[in-house]
């Protein structure tokens, strides 16, 4: 069973997870890590760790999302 609230707040979710993993992805950590120490801004570690969550988290959205439509063609595709 599912409302259009909570469609609508997946909905959000989802286009906040996918801005913060657009921020997080155009930090380039993977350059960074090749900088000296003393030059980081952020640990590129930090920010690896934050992308695989945000697509975690992401994965978790469109699943539900996918719950919630189930007259949806193409709900349940990877």
């Amino acid at each position: 069973m599912s409302t259009s609230d909570g469609d609508d707040f997946l909905y959000e979710l989802k286009a906040e997870v996918e801005i913060e993993l657009t921020l997080a992805e155009s930090s380039h950590p993977e350059q960074v890590a090749d900088l000296p120490v003393t030059d980081w801004l952020f640990d590129p570690t930090d920010v690896e760790r934050e992308e695989i969550g945000l697509r975690g988290l992401l994965g978790a959205v469109e699943a539900l999302e996918g719950d919630s439509r189930p007259d949806d063609p193409h709900a349940g595709r990877a």
